[in-house]
């Protein structure tokens, strides 16, 4: 194992599976950071390791002023915190099943180190299969199910991905962390996948000067509830999502609150319009194991016995 990683559990459980997520350029909706956080919160994650940080990160270049810096934080001259880069082993389980997650920074030096360290922490925890999240903005309906795009390490895996719901990347340009490392997994052989989910933005910038920055969601909970419902089903974790969903519809009512009120007090925009020819032209691909549906199916027969 590397010599940076430092475990000081291996869990036991007979099967386990890794969610990992970045501080990261990808992190639209606070997929790739928030996601993962709040899944180690909901399960009672322990933390269990960590990659040590030093010589990942960069402290500074020439004009990016305070992005690269860690943040300190002071109360009448004495350091009360010193926030550093992280990337965190946490997990969750029994004797038959665990959830390694894992929360990290994104590095800016010696990516083929740190992708070393990261498998070799990944083969020393015996996880089965690996699953990273990030998010990208674009112009999709805020009320539907999120576009999910699925990259993957292993030729032999798109059989059965293609059944989450999922388009299959054709992308090109810069790789993120995600894209990166899905070249050193097919390396090794391992696992290795990322789920990419748009998230709802919409710039009227070039139509009101009070809306320079457009509309975005900052912590997308309807996108973590969609692939948080594909990876329950994928390693039959069983963990509660009835907190993210309520989250998630309390989304879609906020938006549904702002597009009504940026109609009504900026017409021009054209706001509703702009959002009907958006679910117009925009092809829903729901997530629906068949377990899901058979469970939907009885339940109504079930209501409709009991009226």
């Amino acid at each position: 194992m590397g010599d940076l990683v430092k475990l000081w559990e291996k869990p036991v459980a007979k099967e386990i599976y890794m969610l990992v997520g970045w501080h990261q350029w990808a992190d639209a909706g606070s997929i790739s950071s928030g996601m993962p956080q709040y899944i180690v919160e909901q399960t009672g994650a322990r933390k269990i390791g960590e990659i040590d940080p030093d010589g990942f990160y960069l402290f500074q270049i020439p004009g990016t002023h305070h992005f690269l810096r860690p943040e300190i934080k002071l109360e009448e001259g004495y350091r009360k915190s010193l926030g550093i880069q992280k990337n965190e082993f946490f997990y969750a389980g029994d004797e038959e099943k665990g959830l390694v997650i894992f929360l990290g920074h994104e590095p800016h030096l010696f990516a083929d180190r740190y992708a070393e360290e990261f498998f070799d922490a990944v083969e020393e925890l015996n996880v089965k299969r690996a699953a990273a999240v990030g998010g990208v903005y674009g112009p999709m309906p805020y009320n539907k199910d999120r576009e999910v795009s699925c990259v993957y390490s292993l030729r032999r895996m798109k059989i059965e991905l293609a059944n989450y719901a999922v388009k299959f990347s054709n992308y090109e340009g810069g790789a993120t962390i995600g894209t990166y490392l899905i070249d050193k997994a097919e390396q090794r052989e391992l696992e290795f996948l990322v789920f990419y989910a748009m998230v709802p933005a919409y710039d009227f910038g070039q139509l009101s000067t009070t809306l320079q920055q457009g509309v975005r969601v900052e912590n997308d909970f309807k996108a973590w509830y969609d692939l948080m419902r594909r990876f329950n089903h994928m390693f039959r974790l069983g963990i509660d999502l009835s907190d993210l969903e309520r989250q998630s519809e309390e989304l879609l009512t906020s938006m549904e609150e702002k597009i009504t009120e940026l109609q009504r007090e900026i017409p021009q925009l054209n706001v509703k319009e702009y959002i009907d020819k958006l679910n117009e032209d925009f092809t829903e691909m729901p997530f629906m194991p068949l377990d899901d549906v058979w469970e939907r199916e009885l339940g109504d027969l079930f209501e409709d016995m009991e009226d």
